[in-house]
C-alpha cells in the first residue's frame, strides 16, 4: 500500500472506530434503559475490574492522570454506587478500590448488549466481509497496545481529562 493509501485508510480505520464506538453506546443504553457514564468514570470501573484492590494513586498512573482527578471520579462512582473505597490495612493512608456487585452487573449487561448488536450485524455481513472482521479483531487489541505504549508517560487522557463521552 502507498503511503498515502495507508494514511487514507488509517483515517478511515480511525473514523470507524470512533463512529462504531458511538453507536455502539447509543444503541446499547437505550437497550438497557439508562444514560451512559462518562468515558473517564468508565475507564476507572473497568481498571478497577482488571485490577480489584487497586489504589487511587496507581490508578492514576496507569491512567496517566493526576491523583486528584482520579480522587474526584473515584467520589462520583462511590456515590452512585458502583465503587467501594476501603483502608488498606497495612498502610492506612492508602485507599483500595473494588467494584461494586451493581458495577458488575452494569458492566456485563453492557457487554452482553454490545455483544448482541456486533452479532446481529455480522449475521448480516456476507461471509468473507465477517472473517475478515473476526480475523482482524486480535490484531485491532494488538493496535491499541501499541498505542497505550506509545503515550507519552506525562500525557493526560482525553477522556480522563474531559470526563466526556461514555461507553460501558
Amino acid at each position: 500500500m502507498t503511503e498515502d493509501g495507508t494514511a487514507r485508510a488509517a483515517e478511515e480505520l480511525g473514523a470507524a472506530v470512533a463512529d462504531l464506538h458511538r453507536v455502539l453506546r447509543r444503541v446499547t443504553s437505550r437497550r438497557t434503559g439508562r444514560p451512559p457514564l462518562p468515558d473517564a468514570q468508565v475507564e476507572v470501573l473497568r481498571l478497577v475490574e482488571r485490577w480489584p484492590g487497586i489504589s487511587v494513586k496507581e490508578a492514576a498512573e496507569r491512567l496517566h492522570t493526576a491523583a486528584n482527578t482520579v480522587s474526584t471520579l473515584v467520589g462520583e462512582l462511590t456515590g452512585a454506587g458502583l465503587l467501594e473505597r476501603d483502608r488498606d490495612p497495612e498502610n492506612r493512608r492508602v485507599v483500595r478500590l473494588r467494584l461494586t456487585p451493581a458495577a458488575r452487573g452494569r458492566l456485563a449487561d453492557y457487554a452482553g448488549h454490545r455483544r448482541d448488536l456486533l452479532l446481529d450485524a455480522l449475521d448480516r455481513l456476507d461471509e468473507a466481509a465477517r472473517r475478515d472482521i473476526v480475523r482482524a479483531a486480535p490484531q485491532l487489541r494488538h493496535l491499541l497496545v501499541l498505542l497505550t505504549d506509545q503515550e507519552p508517560p506525562t500525557a493526560v487522557r482525553s477522556a480522563v481529562r474531559d470526563g466526556a463521552g461514555g461507553a460501558e
